[in-house]
């Protein structure tokens, strides 16, 4: 909210009538450009295994590739040091089938509203476009399961790095007006979203993912049509997506076109069975630990990374130096960010940039000289507004998700 974000009538043309905004050449799963030969080795961050980047990818850039069908595509981490939005051509990738869109008929494009409402309605683009007021925020979207490969004993699951996660100004209409258009009945208890998305088996579970009535009407939530002033791309949605700020990306349904309104709590698998976590601090147990309360996946969680010195750099003995990275507060804002050069024995609070909103990256810097030679580690906290601070304790759940371990950066002094 703040952000400064027109569309005139030439690119509201362009959005809602040419093809080629809606489709992706070729078709997905067909590379467009030859991948690049240039490789990252994970190991270095502690994870295993050698990645290959790729520039293949119809209206991406410079990306890592995990897996190819569904596109799993993760953000160079080189990317977070040069400013606190990601572009929208490295913003990360991921979908749960291989059935993602890979086309679509912008004229006809509708989202439909329906369930416990007085009035099932269907909006164009156009209705979101012209009819409705527009809000704007800055939010971080991060996979539930992002920096998996760092857990140990390793879990199964998308294996990604840092890298699943991204951070965007993003442009639409609240849910709430488009609730209230519906009108919702009383007693309703949740609305539970589903884009254009479908299972490749017929006895899979359609993905959906659902939000209790309160939280869909508190005006945070938005269904966005642009991304960074930008068309949202093919990849992350195009042409609507669902933004649940705070939260994990799991809810932000991509190529958003059905919403029901429940007046029951939500039986899908994707909410009673998959993406839960111990209801634990930080989600944390014991390796092997049974009889689990499970609980699901919801809001993100403080983290921090330090975004210019990585794994295994050297530091020029005695010179000052200077450390910088980005940070966020999960659901709330930054309240702090804390730096050290001695593996956590001492800490000293970093400058804190610009704030882009609650819900943004917050970049940081932190001046530091290390004063013996060898090995030394750099550390990075983050305390959020509510005085939740990053746990020094290795998160672990067997899901995978929501690790938020302080980080450790390994460097040598020479």
């Amino acid at each position: 909210m703040g952000y400064d974000f027109h569309l005139d009538d030439a690119t509201r043309r362009r959005f809602l009538g040419a093809a080629a905004l809606g489709s992706l050449a070729g078709g997905l799963g067909l590379l467009s450009k030859p991948a690049r030969a240039e490789t990252i080795d994970l190991r270095a961050r502690g994870g295993s295994g050698v990645r290959p980047f790729t520039t293949a990818y119809p209206e991406k850039g410079r990306m890592i590739l995990q897996r190819t069908r569904p596109p799993w595509l993760e953000t160079p981490f080189d990317v977070f040091d040069k400013g606190v939005f990601t572009p929208n051509d490295q913003h990360f990738v991921s979908w749960h089938w291989a059935t993602f869109p890979t086309a679509v008929d912008v004229d006809k494009y509708a989202l439909r509203v329906r369930g416990s409402v007085n009035n099932e309605i269907s909006l164009s683009l156009n209705d979101l476009l012209r009819g409705m007021p527009r809000v704007e925020l800055a939010a971080v979207s991060q996979c539930a399961g992002n920096s998996r490969i760092y857990f140990e004993p390793r879990v199964a699951g998308a294996q990604w790095a840092n890298g699943s996660m991204s951070n965007a100004r993003w442009t639409g209409v609240r849910l709430k007006d488009v609730l209230d258009r519906a009108g919702v009945k009383p007693g309703a208890r949740m609305v539970r979203f589903g884009g254009l998305d479908e299972p490749i088996l017929p006895d899979a579970p359609k993905f959906m993912k659902s939000i209790d009535i309160d939280h869909s009407r508190d005006g945070e939530v938005m269904i966005a049509f642009a991304m960074n002033c930008q068309q949202i791309p093919m990849l992350n949605g195009f042409p609507i997506k669902l933004i649940v700020p705070g939260w994990c990306a799991v809810y932000w349904i991509k190529a958003l076109n059905d919403f029901e309104v429940l007046d029951g709590p939500d039986l899908n698998y994707w909410t009673t069975t998959a993406y839960r976590v111990p209801n634990k601090p930080n989600y944390t147990v014991e390796p092997g630990e049974k009889n689990l309360d499970l609980i699901p996946v919801t809001r993100n969680v403080p983290r921090s990374f330090i975004t210019n010195i990585g794994p295994g750099d050297a530091v020029p003995l005695g010179a000052p130096q200077l450390a910088r990275g980005v940070a966020f507060g999960g659901d709330k804002g930054v309240k702090g960010v804390d730096f050290s050069a001695d593996g956590g024995a001492s800490w000293s609070p970093a400058r804190l940039g610009e704030d882009q909103g609650k819900y943004s990256f917050r970049q940081w810097q932190a001046d530091f000289a290390l004063t013996a030679p060898g090995a030394h580690v750099l550390m990075v906290r983050c305390t959020n507004a509510d005085g939740e601070r990053q746990p020094a304790r290795p998160v672990w759940n067997p899901g995978g998700y929501m690790g938020n371990t302080i980080e450790s950066t390994a460097v040598r002094a020479a």
